[in-house]
């Protein structure tokens, strides 16, 4: 931690005024620029899947004029005045819109420090031992299996997660009898030497998602991601204390007051902020400083190959209660794989940082923003 210390110190020395902020936004992912008064610039990123337009819009509307043209003395400074200015919507969709911001003020400051974001928060570009993330259950059990097969003997991978149940599904399959098929299938498949993980996207009750869990832990599997409504921490917490294998959750909380409480309670057993979700990598840094003093492990929700994975490449290795992987989608990124140049490239099972630039080491494609809808609001206007 002395290290995030430093990084804080030369925030608080610098000083700076935001003078510009501009969104690059389709509405399943949007990009933010910000311009300092000297100026310097920094890219993050809007939270994909969906509604980052509207986010953008946010962002122009709300947090824009928090932060436009004000001396601000660090990032946890940005972060506050938005929080305290947007008292009356805090949320999802502000959270996201913070954490656009404290992405790009990230890359803003790794570029005027001449050092990699992770470099300023205690971390390095060691490779990164990731897992395979099946999305989808569209797919067939069998079809599954002999996928993540052709990609452990294509890439390397040494761990894989799959879908069980239905997302929010209220106890219903995807359909009948998958869960059941999958979780022997993909096992015998894959072999006893492949960790294995399965996530059920809020789908179970308690007594189901125990059931369930029992089933995953006959069979070898790594770790239960959100068994149940993530809401539902009381929920979550009774699995948790019922079962062997560890319980995971959190991707989708954004209220301190809410992780206080995951962690105070060990309603989870792995805690998985999202960088995009939760307000940014200094906000997820907190989660995992939090759960790292309750002995609990941190492994991030990173769920495609927008920046969101740069992100959290960055954050991993200054975590020290990290997990043996890191998630990694395995599915079609064609939305999101033109977004930068310099791309950190898969090898042997891990993630391989590709950069000789500094702040998050990518270049943003020209042509990927040509194709957004831009946006600009400026200090005074």
């Amino acid at each position: 931690m002395a290290r995030v210390a430093r990084w804080l110190d030369f925030q608080r020395e610098r000083g700076l005024k935001i003078v510009r902020l501009e969104t690059f936004a389709m509405p399943q992912v949007g990009l933010v620029r910000i311009t300092l008064e000297d100026n310097s610039t920094g890219w993050g990123q809007i939270a994909s899947f969906e509604a980052a337009d509207i986010v953008a819009e946010i962002i122009h509307r709300q947090i824009a004029p928090c932060i436009l043209g004000v001396e601000i003395a660090s990032i946890e400074d940005v972060i506050q005045k938005i929080t305290d200015r947007t008292m009356k919507f805090h949320g999802s969709h502000i959270s996201r819109g913070m954490a656009a911001i404290e992405t790009s003020l990230m890359d803003v400051y790794g570029k005027l420090s001449g050092k990699l974001v992770t470099e300023m928060i205690g971390g390095d570009t060691t490779p990164i031992p990731v897992y395979g993330s099946s999305m989808s259950r569209a797919i067939s059990p069998a079809q599954e299996g002999e996928r993540l097969r052709r990609l452990q003997q294509e890439f390397g991978y040494r761990a894989f997660k799959i879908r069980v149940g239905k997302e929010c599904g209220h106890d219903e399959d995807e359909w009948p009898g998958r869960t059941q098929e999958i979780i022997p299938l993909v096992r015998r498949t894959l072999g006893t030497d492949t960790v294995i993980h399965a996530d059920a996207n809020s789908c179970y009750s308690p007594a189901t998602a125990i059931e369930v869990g029992r089933m995953l832990e006959d069979n070898g599997y790594g770790h239960f991601e959100e068994p149940c409504p993530y809401w539902m921490l009381d929920w979550t917490g009774e699995v948790t204390s019922r079962l062997n294998m560890p319980v995971a959750g959190g991707e989708q909380d954004h209220v301190q007051s809410t992780w206080n409480a995951i962690v105070r309670d060990r309603i989870v057993d792995i805690v998985q902020p999202d960088i995009c979700y939760c307000g940014g990598i200094s906000v997820a840094l907190k989660i995992a400083k939090l759960a790292h003093e309750s002995g609990l492990v941190c492994v991030p929700h990173c769920a495609n190959h927008s920046l969101i994975t740069i992100f959290t490449m960055h954050l991993w290795n200054a975590l020290p209660n990290r997990g043996p992987f890191m998630e990694f989608s395995i599915e079609d990124q064609n939305l999101y794989s033109g977004i930068c140049h310099n791309a950190p490239r898969l090898e042997d099972g891990k993630l391989h940082f590709v950069t000789d630039e500094y702040g998050w080491g990518v270049k943003i494609n020209q042509n990927w923003l040509d194709r957004a809808v831009h946006r600009s609001s400026g200090a005074g206007h």
